[in-house]
């Protein structure tokens, strides 16, 4: 039975996540942050009932919309947000960006931009990790377009076969950029496709933050006592576009308001007032904390300076790294 506490916490890291978010998006309209940017309102549930079901010993590869999975993991919006606007004291220094970030120091291996990608590391990283008797597991969030690459399938075959502790936590929005999941993927679905690997393929609902937790949960412990991988379907829902600039001529605006009136974080709000879990006062605290976070993590990236073109090399050579004093954050 999930406590008060962790639905406290659930509902912190999903506050957190779309208050970056909807910064995210108003810096990006003013032109302030560097390239582009994914944003993954609507899709909280997922990234906070995966982080809160782990371990601070535990690691992740975060999906394509990884900000908030970032942040909830331990590094916190400030070094994120000067991330995304290139700034020196942004996780990765500013070199990595939206769709890159990483943070070795709270176990996240980092973004990988390629669909699928994420999963192949994952293998790697699991291998490691039963090679040195460790308890840890690996959380790997992906997308649905990812379960129709050549890497989905490779990735899980071998997981399989070497029983490897890894939970895979599919995100399935319903578009691979402009491609519907129907008309992209035979079968109906993404957690069917486990049965062929030999492997537990669950179908959750991912706006129900308690219904991802629980599964979320059985699946680390299986890892974690060498079960090997599971694969978890969330069935939610992106109200932005693929990228911030989209025309999503591919969908219409009733279907985006119909998952609009299913926010996940109106839905826990309800469920803990109702409970009596929590009070009006409590979740409204939360909420404000929040948004001082996000307001101080812009100040925070506003005003730190951008990397000195002295260390450009630094980091990509490994000649000019060693003895530099030039490190990771």
């Amino acid at each position: 039975m999930i406590g008060k506490e962790k639905y406290l916490q659930m509902y912190s890291y999903m506050h957190r996540t779309r208050k970056f978010e909807e910064a995210v998006t108003r810096l990006f309209e003013s032109n302030k942050l560097r390239g582009s940017v994914h944003i993954g309102i609507g899709q909280e549930a997922c990234t906070a009932a995966g982080i809160a079901a782990l371990r601070d010993s535990d690691w992740i590869i975060p999906s394509h919309r990884g900000h908030g999975q970032s942040i909830c993991k331990g590094t916190g919006a400030a070094p994120v947000m000067a991330e995304l606007m290139g700034k020196a004291t942004g996780c990765c220094k500013g070199r990595g960006g939206t769709v890159h970030i990483s943070d070795m120091k709270h176990r996240n291996l980092g973004v990988c931009a390629i669909i699928g990608g994420s999963m192949c590391n994952s293998v790697g990283v699991g291998i490691a990790l039963k090679m040195d008797k460790s308890d840890s597991i690996i959380l790997v969030f992906l997308g649905d377009g990812a379960n129709n690459e050549g890497n989905f399938h490779e990735s899980l075959n071998m997981a399989a076969i070497w029983k490897l502790p890894i939970v895979y936590l599919c995100e399935n929005n319903g578009f691979a950029i402009s491609v519907s999941f129907e008309k992209a993927t035979a079968g109906g679905s993404i957690a069917n496709r486990a049965t062929s690997y030999g492997i537990p393929g669950i179908c959750v609902d991912g706006n129900d933050v308690t219904e991802v937790y629980e599964t979320v949960s059985e699946a680390i412990e299986r890892a974690r006592t060498g079960g090997g991988p599971t694969l978890i379907e969330a069935k939610t829902y992106r109200w932005k576009g693929h990228w911030l600039g989209d025309p999503e001529v591919y969908r219409s605006r009733e279907d985006v308001q119909c998952w609009i009136e299913r926010c996940p974080i109106k839905r826990l709000e309800n469920k803990l007032i109702e409970s009596g879990l929590a009070t009006r006062d409590e979740l409204d605290t939360i909420a404000r904390s929040a948004d001082k976070e996000i307001e101080d993590a812009i100040a925070f990236a506003e005003e730190s300076p951008v990397e000195d073109t002295a260390q450009v090399e630094f980091g990509v050579f490994a000649d000019r790294y060693e003895g530099s004093g030039w490190q990771w954050q």
